[in-house]
């Protein structure tokens, strides 16, 4: 039996993987959104499931709501950052608010939970961080500069933590998912104030696809043209954590292993073109290697 802390359970892949964790025997605090949506597994579950809301763009309730979770168990072996949310459209068409929002969820959030478990971790000697991110931490597209900035920022902080942490015997791993079959658009997003001046162009309709704006296509349609199984999906993040062992990265979804691999080959052959040009900017004293 393991302790797990999973951070945004209300619903989606959190939530998959909170339901098989309980029916295993393990036991998982969770924060949510809204009061009350696993109330069903509190009546079922009993003790082995403790929930709590959490706001993470507070920082001190971040802290008090880990402290009480390890309270309330004792030691918690596992941690899941898994509550983030989209902000989708131009960028030009974000308020500086909704931008702050963003960053203060999405990254702040997920970093001072993380250090608000860390010295629990090293004091037991032990612990497992998951955090989720996203196949958007590899590349941009217009319509989603924010939310893959966002993930990508995740991505370059999650990697120096993990190495740092990795001497207290604290493991890490980055989950990528591709889309999943959940209610992360419906229920999670937040659009810009749209412009005219790109609603015909690339970023504009994504945002109409997304909103079930285009002739033709509707949400149902567009839930059935993503690939991922969020079944699945939490069954093989389960399955990573109890081997103990595996990439730092772990990409999940057909979607997220082209997308991924399609980006890293494109900036590869950029980057390769342009070596020449890069060394012909070294100090003329700089010695270069046979």
């Amino acid at each position: 039996m393991q302790t797990w802390f999973i951070t945004g359970a209300s619903g989606g892949l959190a939530s998959r993987i909170t339901r098989r964790l309980l029916e295993r025997g393990d036991r998982v605090a969770v924060t949510v959104r809204k009061p009350g949506v696993l109330d069903d597994l509190k009546a079922q579950y009993g003790s082995q499931l403790w929930q709590a809301h959490l706001d993470l763009t507070n920082p001190q309730q971040i802290v008090e709501v880990i402290e009480r979770a390890w309270e309330e168990f004792g030691t918690i072996d596992v941690f899941v950052n898994n509550a983030a949310y989209g902000l989708y459209g131009a960028v030009e068409e974000a308020s500086d608010r909704q931008i702050e929002h963003l960053f203060k969820t999405n990254v702040l959030g997920s970093l001072r939970a993380a250090r608000a478990v860390l010295p629990f971790f090293r004091k037991q000697g032990s612990g497992h961080i998951v955090q989720i991110s996203s196949m958007a931490g590899h590349y941009s597209t217009p319509g989603m500069g924010l939310y893959c900035s966002s993930k990508w920022a995740v991505e370059g902080a999650f990697e120096a933590l993990a190495k740092e942490a990795a001497p207290f015997n604290i493991k890490t791993t980055i989950v990528e998912p591709g889309g999943i079959r959940t209610n992360f658009i419906t229920s999670n997003a937040v659009f810009g104030e749209r412009m005219d001046a790109y609603r015909d162009k690339e970023a504009g309709q994504l945002v109409s696809l997304m909103k079930g704006e285009l002739p033709g296509i509707d949400m149902s349609m567009f839930n059935q043209m993503v690939v991922g199984d969020p079944d699945k999906m939490a069954q093989q993040i389960i399955r990573r954590v109890d081997q103990g062992e595996g990439p730092i990265r772990m990409a999940l979804g057909s979607d997220a292993y082209e997308q991924i691999r399609e980006a890293l080959l494109d900036r590869l052959a950029a980057l390769d073109a342009q070596k020449d040009l890069a060394y012909s900017t070294d100090a003329d004293d700089v010695v270069r290697q046979a």
